[in-house]
């Protein structure tokens, strides 16, 4: 799997063919987009749509868009930020992990999270921290699979919503 940030225009655009592709990647996470009302009709995502979320997530300072491709496919997205808002948090986060539901259970998800986990490792960083919506017993499950674990429970800062706040303490590099 290859991991790369997301290349944009001189304009600060996302290219078309990507935003394709990332628009099918976001369609076909409708599950996740329902209980997360990050838009209004989970069941007709536009790319204009999409837009508007990933520049949201760029206008944060230390954020940064990862693709997944596989054999030249993307499979997914991950959006991580460098440093918390909250000044007394020291740990880098992981804002957004999705892959395409088409390959879901394929250990995609797996590899791209260890692909993350790794970036921040080889940065000096000794953990990770992430949450998980109230409700998205999956994605709880998976996470705690990899070694995540409960810290605390609280609204996330962007819309209130109530989660789970988990954390991963990463192998020290030498």
């Amino acid at each position: 799997m290859l991991l790369t940030s997301l290349p944009l225009t001189p304009d600060h655009d996302i290219p078309a063919p990507l935003l394709t592709e990332l628009t099918a990647l976001y369609t076909a996470n409708h599950e996740f987009f329902a209980l997360s009302g990050d838009f209004p009709d989970p069941d007709d995502i536009r790319p204009e749509q999409v837009a508007t979320a990933l520049a949201e997530e760029l206008a944060h300072p230390d954020a940064e868009v990862l693709l997944a491709r596989s054999e030249g496919r993307l499979v997914g997205v991950a959006v991580t930020l460098a440093h918390h808002p909250d000044p007394a948090d020291p740990d880098p986060w992981i804002g957004l992990l999705m892959v395409d539901s088409g390959v879901h259970r394929q250990g995609y998800g797996r590899r791209l999270a260890a692909l993350v986990e790794d970036r921040f490792g080889t940065e000096g960083r000794t953990a990770v921290r992430l949450a998980v919506l109230d409700g998205n017993d999956r994605a709880l499950a998976f996470w705690t699979a990899l070694g995540y674990e409960v810290v605390d429970r609280r609204p996330d800062r962007e819309h209130g919503r109530p989660c789970a706040v988990l954390r991963k303490a990463l192998v020290e590099r030498g």
